[in-house]
């Protein structure tokens, strides 16, 4: 984390905190880490975007060779749609009510669109929305391998996709997402999972007549066992920044973080906590194995506790930190503390900063901006 820690030495005072920093060279060198991964694998690099939500670093994945890209819900494929991305993989069980199903139609105008999909139901709505037949509109089932969230289970794959390809909608493949990958010391038994999955809901669709042109794995914390036989892309995101929990459990190097919040002391009354001017507003609710919600780049605390604006840092071992000093925290999730900023400062080695905007509004935010 040297580049981390120098970052804020040297420029400490032209941070108006707190602020999502980004280091560039480190955010390249792991864009261009994982695009060698995939094409060392003879995978496709699908990532998923809702982890930075900057049309600027899609275009630097894009260029790199991703062979497209991957996003959470309408509003994220509406925005990198708009900037000329044409092939996107909404993985999310998209449920098709009116107002979605004409964005889904606006979207095919200039977009290969694929949907997640994992019941019956949703194959129904979608057909009674007109979008049978439509061009450019594919479907990729949804299976669960042992993260418990959505998905059928791998076995009643092939139904489903033939029970949609006889109604007329067009069946791309298969997809799954390893969330239980996320615990300590569970990456790789969670990939083994997927793989297995994934094979038995490729099979399933082969057995109905399918041929499943796209099995399709995340995450960053399964991808070094996620290229196996028979998968044909990866869909990982927060490697674009990684984050503590990646580098505690060995996903990453610290030196591979690219993205820490720089946040300022700004309460340390005798006897009261050490307090921050980051709270959920900034960074989430999301923990890590011992409960933080963040820690000081190279010692220095960790966030223990936290209300919308104000972070609880307990400086550990650390002696305390005086009021107005400004730190860098690295946070348990990324995908958090992005989602809650308006721009990414982009620092580079020389000293110079650019300033990506975060295009991602939440969902109910967007919503009322389309109304």
């Amino acid at each position: 984390m040297d580049r981390i820690i120098d970052a804020v030495r040297q420029h400490r005072d032209a941070f108006d905190t707190p602020a999502v920093v980004v280091l560039g060279e480190v955010l390249r060198e792991n864009i261009a880490r994982m695009q060698a991964f995939a094409d060392g694998h003879g995978v496709a690099l699908r990532p998923h975007v809702k982890t930075h939500k900057s049309v600027d670093i899609g275009r630097m994945q894009l260029a790199a060779g991703a062979s497209g890209i991957t996003v959470s819900d309408l509003h994220q494929a509406e925005v990198f749609a708009a900037d000329g991305v044409d092939d996107i993989f909404l993985a999310f069980p998209l449920w098709p009510s009116a107002p979605k199903a004409a964005r889904v139609r606006r979207l095919l105008e200039t977009v290969d669109l694929k949907l997640g999909l994992d019941s019956h139901e949703a194959v129904d709505a979608t057909v009674d929305r007109g979008l049978a037949g439509v061009d450019r509109l594919e479907l990729v089932i949804e299976v669960d391998c042992g993260g418990r969230r959505s998905g059928v289970a791998p076995s009643a794959a092939g139904d489903l996709a033939r029970y949609a390809a006889d109604r007329g909608l067009e069946v791309a493949g298969v997809f799954t997402y390893p969330g239980h990958g996320w615990a300590l010391g569970a990456a790789e038994g969670a990939a083994h999972d997927q793989t297995a999955a994934l094979a038995a809901a490729a099979s399933g669709l082969r057995e109905v007549g399918i041929e499943p042109r796209i099995v399709s794995a995340g995450s960053t914390p399964t991808f070094a066992w996620s290229a196996a036989p028979g998968i044909t892309e990866i869909r990982p995101g927060e490697y674009v920044f990684f984050s503590m929990d990646h580098c505690d459990h060995g996903i990453c190097s610290p030196d591979e973080i690219a993205l820490f919040v720089a946040t300022t002391v700004v309460s340390a009354g005798p006897g009261n906590p050490q307090i921050i001017d980051v709270g959920t507003m900034a960074i989430g609710r999301e923990v890590d194995d011992r409960g933080h919600y963040g820690r000081i780049a190279g010692g220095g605390g960790a966030v223990t506790r936290v209300n919308e604006y104000h972070g609880f840092l307990d400086p550990g071992e650390s002696p305390p930190h005086p009021i107005g000093t400004v730190l860098p925290l690295i946070p348990t999730h990324s995908c958090t503390a992005v989602q809650n900023a308006s721009e990414l400062l982009v620092l580079e080695a020389d000293g110079t900063v650019d300033r990506f905007p975060v295009q991602q509004l939440g969902p109910m935010l967007a919503a009322r901006e389309r109304s």
